[in-house]
């Protein structure tokens, strides 16, 4: 768990690690998956891929990943992580959020950062239905968001099956992710979210008529603006701030209690290293915070060959196989 990180030599920056591990040329390992939906509300269902060990042995670990804005289940550090932890013996479960993963047909809802019920749903049918009594969630960015509410949201009724969390570059203040993007040297970032949200939200559209309008919105040109117009109108909130403080995983911090790993980057673009610093202050002894002066947005590419290649995915199943093995 104490290996430092060591950047990739060309890869030094915040935006060239960012960028690196997009295109990063990689090649995963991994059984042909099993689909599963899982029903989060009655409407709507989540499709997940699913990696079991031989024979779904309800004695080995679960491990769920979450991915973040725009991604899917195909990402590569959703199959990276995957990857690892079944190779350690771990059921490795990787989980579209609503829409993603070409599942639009699957909810009528569109989807957000405060969704973390989904997630608790997706426990619960776990621990409940399955039998399964060790559980991990593993969340990138928007999903760290995800998975970290949802173990403040359940406290101290957590159930003991959830035996650990571990996110990488969470979004735990929307608000000031949402401003980090809006300076100038991250307006290719900005523009790639809003064209693919708008595109998402035009499908969605096409598919439920009658619960999306077309027009009305004005030029939508950032994140923000998009809340601003139809995620927070969509979900019942006056405006994207009001979301954004509602959503946000650092309001629930503090009532963590199941064991968390949280790893950021201080040249992170988006996700701002200053709002890490005020989490810390609060010293909540459930949460271990892991950063790096390197990494950019959830990059991490290390030095080094093999598995320590993605640095941020082995901390990550390190941490999780560390909890089992107690």
């Amino acid at each position: 768990m104490n290996i430092p990180f060591e950047p990739y030599p060309f890869l030094r920056s915040g935006h060239g690690m960012t960028i690196g591990s997009a295109f990063w040329p990689r090649s995963f390992h991994l059984p042909q998956p099993e689909k599963r939906l899982f029903r989060v509300d009655p409407w709507s269902q989540l499709l997940a891929q699913c990696n079991w060990q031989p024979g779904k042995d309800k004695n080995a670990p679960v491990i769920v990943i979450v991915h973040g804005l725009e991604g899917s289940s195909d990402s590569n550090y959703m199959k990276g992580i995957a990857e690892k932890a079944f190779a350690r013996g771990f059921h490795a479960i990787r989980v579209n959020q609503r829409n993603c993963g070409g599942s639009e047909r699957l909810t009528p809802t569109l989807y957000n950062s405060g969704m973390s019920s989904d997630y608790r749903a997706v426990l619960e049918e776990l621990a409940m239905v399955d039998g399964f009594e060790e559980i991990f969630f593993v969340g990138y960015s928007m999903g760290g968001n995800l998975v970290t509410k949802m173990a403040g949201e359940l406290a101290d009724s957590a159930p003991v099956a959830l035996r650990g969390i571990g996110a990488v570059c969470p979004a735990l203040d929307l608000a000031a992710c949402a401003d980090a993007l809006e300076r100038k040297d991250n307006f290719f970032y900005q523009r790639h979210f809003v064209n693919n949200l708008m595109a998402r939200y035009a499908k969605k559209q096409q598919l439920f008529p009658d619960r999306y309008s077309t027009n009305g919105f004005g030029p939508i040109r950032t994140v923000r603006e998009f809340d601003d117009a139809i995620t927070a109108p969509n979900f019942g909130y006056r405006d994207a701030q009001e979301y954004y403080e509602a959503a946000s995983a650092k309001r629930v911090l503090d009532q963590v209690r199941v064991p968390v790993l949280l790893i950021t980057s201080e040249d992170d673009p988006f996700v701002p290293y200053a709002s890490f610093l005020a989490l810390q202050r609060e010293r909540n002894p459930a949460i271990r915070f892991l950063a790096t002066r390197h990494g950019g947005h959830c990059g991490f590419i290390s030095r080094h060959n093999g598995a320590e290649r993605f640095w941020a995915e082995q901390r990550i199943v390190d941490f999780c196989e560390a909890l089992h093995e107690r």
